[in-house]
């Protein structure tokens, strides 16, 4: 392919935020190396590109930075590459029958696009109606938080959030919203600092409209009491 093409063409895909696939792009072997020989070849690696952008790493200021972005990459905000930090739930009989909508709302995230390597920061909403199985509240906001910390687009975000809740609480009776800003968007290219994205995924009985109604209004109804 043409490099000029080609790099059109790479300038496009990150322009509409498209993704190829609804599960993280990942390579058989990712998982070969420890985190610390990962951290160590990408602090190797960021300390050159620093300096080929003319920084001068004898700087104290400067020193330490490409080992704390490979520790920050590697612990931190790509954590949610490692399925040995997927969040242990643990699922409960609902044995006091309870057989309405749970909702959980305001879900604080950050993740990464995936295309530049910028924040997303938002909030996610999540109902759902047990089929006889329900999960702490705090392990919503787990799994939010682990599929979050790996380069994203939303709407594999979303997904991956809302597959695992069905999986985990045996049921299709799951609502996800997520709302957040892309910083792709507000601090680069077309530069809008107001604009945020929005996106919904739901099955079972969310399929109804009126299910969905109850679920907004619900948020409705929170954000007016907080």
């Amino acid at each position: 392919m043409n490099t000029t093409i080609e790099k059109e063409l790479f300038e496009l895909i990150g322009d509409n935020h498209q993704m190829t696939s609804a599960e993280t792009p990942m390579r058989p072997d990712a998982f070969i190396k420890t985190d610390e020989q990962k951290m160590t070849t990408i602090e190797k690696h960021f300390h050159a590109i620093m300096e080929e952008m003319g920084l001068d790493m004898t700087d104290d200021s400067l020193q330490g930075t490409p080992h704390r972005v490979a520790k920050m990459f590697i612990k931190e905000i790509f954590s949610g590459l490692n399925p040995d930090n997927k969040p242990k739930i643990s699922v409960f009989d609902n044995s006091y029958h309870y057989d309405k909508m749970l909702v959980e709302a305001d879900i604080s995230f950050n993740s990464t696009c995936e295309h530049h390597f910028l924040p997303i920061i938002g909030k996610a909403h999540i109902g759902y109606v047990s089929s006889g199985k329900v999960i702490g509240l705090s392990k919503l906001n787990r799994i939010v938080d682990y599929y979050s910390r790996r380069p994203q687009v939303q709407e594999r975000l979303i997904m991956q959030i809302f597959n695992e809740l069905k999986t985990v609480l045996e049921t299709d009776n799951v609502i996800v919203v997520m709302e957040a800003k892309h910083l792709c968007v507000s601090s680069r290219g077309i530069q809008d600092e107001s604009s945020y994205t929005s996106t919904i995924q739901y099955g079972g009985i969310f399929n109804q409209k009126e299910n969905r109604n109850d679920f907004f209004s619900m948020l409705k109804t929170g954000a007016k009491n907080s």
